[in-house]
Parts: structure tokens; sequence; C-alpha cells
């Protein structure tokens, strides 16, 4: 019975009736218009939660109540995640759609119009840069700094569809990302090398190479995976 919740925000959503930002009717409000339990109401607050559109919280006051956002990369990164660790879902295809996906926004970034919004992500991205070149660095830092350089590179093309799906992309393979760097006995080599190929990808796109820039970006992505695929295969003809 809580679908009938779900198939009325979505058409208020769309008629306009209701914003970002609105608060929606009480449990026993929306129970009573649509003569359904206060469970299913509540199912159905859980749902749009989970889904990124609203942000629920209890007490009282202004801020109580379902609270309608948009985050929307975040219910689909928790999917992707949950799918990953089914393995229904291989984390190689996963790469190759971040290859697909990247390597044309990373050619569009380059050679998207000059904006103050572009100065200043490029100008994070660089900072992000230096960060990561840090050697006393935390990996855990150097890997959250890692995933915000490539998704604020993925912004400029403009695309919010695009950004959405590579920040999905991104959460669904940090986990198999940190296991695998846990387990590589040459990671200070190999921390070293991604950095130079950050340096690479951020000065293509600084200076609006685009071929360049999509060069770089799937060289990085498809010799880190490729390392870490040779790794795993080693350590699992040794066990």
């Amino acid at each position: 019975m809580y679908t009938v919740v779900l198939d009325w925000l979505e058409e208020r959503l769309r008629s306009g009736e209701i914003s970002v930002g609105d608060k929606l009717p009480g449990e026993r409000h929306l129970a009573e218009e649509f003569g359904i339990s206060r469970a299913s109401v509540r199912e159905a607050i859980r749902i749009l939660d989970a889904m990124g559109l609203v942000r629920s919280s209890t007490g009282s006051g202004p801020n109580a109540g379902a609270i309608v956002i948009s985050d929307p990369s975040a219910a689909l990164g928790w999917a992707l995640r949950m799918h990953v660790a089914t393995r229904s879902l291989p984390v190689r295809d996963l790469v190759q759609t971040r290859l697909l996906l990247e390597t044309q926004s990373a050619h569009e970034a380059a050679t998207a119009a000059e904006t103050p919004e572009r100065a200043a992500a490029l100008g994070r991205a660089a900072e992000l840069v230096e960060a990561m070149e840090d050697p006393d660095l935390p990996d855990e830092r150097f890997h959250a700094a890692d995933a915000q350089f490539h998704i604020l590179l993925a912004s400029l093309a403009g695309n919010m569809v695009v950004e959405t799906i590579m920040s999905s992309l991104r959460q669904a393979t940090i986990g198999y990302v940190q296991e695998t760097v846990a387990g590589l006995e040459d990671w200070p080599r190999v921390r070293r090398t991604l950095q130079q190929h950050h340096r690479e990808i951020l000065l293509a796109t600084q200076e609006r190479r685009g071929e360049d820039a999509a060069a770089a970006l799937q060289n990085h992505i498809t010799w880190f995976f490729g390392h870490s695929a040779a790794a795993r295969h080693e350590d699992d003809r040794h066990d």
C-alpha cells in the first residue's frame, strides 16, 4: 500500500506543487488521505529516504518530519555497492562504464567555456592533487581526495546525469579499491604513480587539451585496475 504515497509524491513533484525543501504532510494526514495505515506511510518515508528524496527526522520544530531533498547519487551508489557485494555486477563492468563516461567527460571538461565556476573547480582540483602528493596524508584521506578529484573534473563537463552516475560509480567501487590497496605490497609505488597520473590529467584539462585529458584519464583507470587485478590474481595463485 505504501506505493500510493510514492506515486502521489512523484505527481506533486512533476506538477511543482511540492519542491525541494518542502516538508511532507505528517504520517496521520497521509494515512487518512490515502486510507492506509501509518505503518505503510512510515514504510514509504523509509524508502524515499533510501532513494535520497527525503530527509526524515524525529522530534518537533521546523526541521522535524520528512523534508524533500535531492541526492540521487547517494541512492544509486548504495544500490550499486549492494549489487557489487552480491557479485551480480562485476567490478570490471563498472570500470568499463567509468571508462566510457569519464573519458568523454574529460574531453568535454577540458574544452568547456571559461567561467568563474570552471576556474574555481580547477583551483580546487589543483589543491586536491597537491594534498594527495603529501606523503604523510593517510590512505583513507588519499582515497577520498582521489574520488573528489574525479567527480570535480566530471562536473566541468556540465552534464548533471553523468556527474551523478560518476559519483555513484566511485561510491560503488570504493570498497574494492580499499581492499585491493590494503593487499598491495608495492602500494607506496602505486600511490606515486597515481599522483603522477592526476598531475597529467589536471594539466591537460587546464591547458584545454581535450584528447590528451581523455587519454590520460583512460590510462589512469586502466593502469590501476589492471595492476590491481594482476596483484589479486597473484595472491589467489599463491593461496
